[in-house]
């Protein structure tokens, strides 16, 4: 056996802790160990050419590089053993970065006898590494996205351009997500709907995608290039096909009292059948069977199935289950908003005057509940107030900045003094304005509006002296907040306040993490399997973009989502994915059929055989391990992690 030891610097990373010329002489002492060498950046081109050499010049078998972990460069360095014409799978990565030279930075001697146990304990393993082949596996020329907000609509048209049929899969009847909501976007102060519309329409329209509106994923089985997926299709009660989108049903509909609209953060009404917005698409109205008169008493005289002339009300729909089949997933749910009632000291939900960002959002769209005009209390307010980070930076809701908020707050600031007289006054943390053409935006908002930097105490309508009370008399509310900059505690009676939430992940991303298999962060959006080099895949196949991935604004929601979209293309077009040899497989002899791993298999990759053993399809698993460690007869092994391999690994350690 003749083994390559590369130790890498890593800059100062390893080099400015671990003793790198103690750990080459000691490398070179080790049994089979033929060559040893140290460069700075391993990982470079220089680094990688001296390996390739080497492996040629010295005729080496295995290779060991001494580097940082190998999520990071692992398949950087099978790559430079395949093209020197060694098995990509005869080698090992020794990490002395992560799990040595950082967690031990502050005692140099006892680090480098630790990273001299790693890369003795990497040789003897890595000697008994077997020859492996990556699987090739045909991929489905089909793409899912889940969810129809801007950023899945942009991932699905990009796709569908290419001529990728795409199935896009909304919980709402309308796509359009929360930007549909919106009024204008920062920086520019574009016309939302301008942006938003054409891009629906263009859904509807393109033949390559099939829209699934007021449905939801229930079941995703299979891996990379070959989902199997089950969708629950929700009856509208109303043809799609045959709806003209004239409206005669909803105006005919006798329901009473009106119902406060989702779409309108409550603050406008519906009726049980209706259409969340004109440019609505499926330009189809919607009837909720828990409140339409027909469903809850079968009393009511169904009016709207009278007005009907293209005759497309049918209370007989019934829901259904489509299966599809896909070769990529692409999550882009979204986000939702942070309810802020649960902070008490800002009042939401107990005075009328205090409203979310969305809710006046709502006020300033044209199809809004006021049809564009702000209105607190029956009239336009002449103060206002908008607090920042209600929910965000807060270690008892959410520690993590939203991102958004400030640039939102400041566009909501400069829409509201365009359109009355009030003074406005925006309390912040601090301002952070990160974006292109944001810190312009942000200068020029400052000309318009009042700021203070401070966290709101508290909005409160107790006043503390005869001015305050006069001005509760009149339906105003005092906002109470240490001015940081002054030093001295404010109290502001304002007509109208608004709270600015944190961005929180949508509703149902625990149940779809779930069903997919795959992992959410701390703050539970979904989890990227590495921030820089993987930034948008969340498992092979399965990539996220938009908000469902964290708090990020328009313009980045959509690069993502096209870069995702790319990714996802890239795949299909090359008709075929490479796949890890790394899997579990069954020692048939061993195996008593027992079934205990079957449950167990988070991949569903495990059935028992007509010969009652257990099998296991390489294409499906996906060498996680837990059924290796569940067999109770030891029938089940893994390719890379077998019991010989780590028993060496562990008894180098104890000579």
């Amino acid at each position: 056996m003749r083994v390559g030891v590369y130790i890498c610097h890593c800059g100062f990373n390893i080099a400015g802790v671990l003793d790198i010329d103690e750990l080459v002489e000691f490398a070179k002492s080790l049994d089979d160990v033929v060559i040893v060498r140290d460069y700075r950046f391993m990982c470079s081109n220089p680094g990688q050419e001296l390996i390739r050499r080497d492996i040629k010049e010295y005729n080496l078998d295995r290779v060991v590089i001494a580097a940082c972990s190998p999520n990071l460069h692992e398949r950087t360095f099978r790559k430079v053993l395949s093209e020197a014409g060694l098995n990509p799978f005869f080698l090992q990565i020794a990490n002395i970065r992560e799990q040595c030279s950082w967690v031990h930075s502050d005692d140099s001697v006892k680090a480098t006898e630790k990273a001299k146990r790693i890369i003795k304990s990497a040789v003897e393993r890595v000697k008994r590494h077997r020859p492996l082949e990556i699987r090739k596996a045909d991929v489905i020329p089909r793409v899912l996205v889940i969810g129809g907000g801007i950023a899945g609509i942009s991932a699905s048209l990009l796709l569908a351009e290419a001529g990728v049929e795409v199935y896009l899969v909304e919980r709402e009847p309308t796509i359009g997500g929360n930007m549909a909501k919106f009024d204008k976007t920062f920086p520019t102060l574009d016309c939302a709907a301008c942006i938003l519309t054409p891009k629906m329409t263009a859904v509807r329209e393109n033949p390559n995608i099939k829209l699934f509106t007021n449905s939801e994923i229930i079941d995703v089985k299979g891996s990379v290039g070959n989902f199997k997926v089950k969708i629950r299709v929700k009856p509208r009660f109303i043809n799609e096909e045959a709806c003209t989108g004239c409206m005669e049903c909803v105006e005919a509909c006798l329901h009473y009292p009106m119902i406060p609209s989702e779409f309108d953060e409550k603050i406008g009404y519906r009726k049980p059948i209706h259409m969340q917005f004109p440019q609505a698409v499926p330009t189809c109205p919607y009837i909720n069977p828990n409140e339409c008169l027909h469903f809850l008493t079968n009393k009511c005289p169904m009016y709207c199935e009278e007005v009907c002339e293209a005759d497309a009300i049918d209370f007989n729909q019934n829901e259904r289950i489509e299966e599809i089949e896909v070769g990529a997933i692409i999550v882009a749910t979204g986000f939702k908003l942070f309810d802020p009632s649960v902070m008490e000291e800002y009042g939401f939900g107990r005075y009328k005057n205090v409203f979310t960002a969305l809710q006046v959002e709502r006020m300033l769209n044209s199809t809004g509940p006021t049809g564009g005009r702000v209105v607190v209390n029956g009239r336009e307010p002449e103060s206002v107030a908008i607090i920042h980070c209600v929910g965000s930076r807060d270690e008892r809701y959410k520690k993590y900045c939203s991102r958004v908020c400030c640039m939102y707050s400041l566009k909501l600031a400069h829409l509201i003094k365009e359109r009355t007289n009030a003074e406005v006054y925006n309390f912040y943390m601090d301002m952070r304005t990160f974006g292109k053409g944001y810190e312009e935006f942000y200068k020029r908002i400052l000309d318009e509006i009042r700021t203070i930097r401070g966290r709101v105490a508290e909005v409160t309508d107790v006043p503390i002296n005869e001015d305050e009370k006069r001005e509760v008399e009149k339906g105003k509310v005092i906002v109470v907040v240490e001015d940081t900059l002054l030093g001295k505690i404010v109290r502001i009676p304002v007509d109208m306040v608004i709270l600015s939430p944190a961005m929180e992940p949508s509703e149902g991303t625990k149940e779809l993490a779930r069903i997919l298999k795959v992992s959410l962060d701390e703050n539970g959006f979904f989890k990227e399997l590495h921030p820089k080099l993987a930034p948008t895949v969340i498992a092979p196949g399965i990539f996220v973009c938009g908000c469902a991935q964290g708090p990020k604004d328009i313009q980045d929601s959509v690069a993502q989502a096209e870069s995702v979209a790319g990714h996802a293309l890239s795949m299909i077009d090359r008709g075929y994915i490479e796949l890890e040899p790394t899997t579990a497989y069954v020692d048939e002899e061993k195996c008593s059929g027992c079934g205990i791993c079957i449950p167990l298999c988070p991949f569903q990759a495990i059935e028992i055989d007509e010969r009652k053993r257990a099998k296991i399809d390489e294409l499906l698993c996906m060498g996680c391990g837990v059924c290796a460690s569940s067999c109770p007869s030891r029938a089940i092994k893994h390719r890379l992690f077998e019991s010989e391999t780590i028993r060496a690994e562990i008894l180098s350690l104890l000579k």
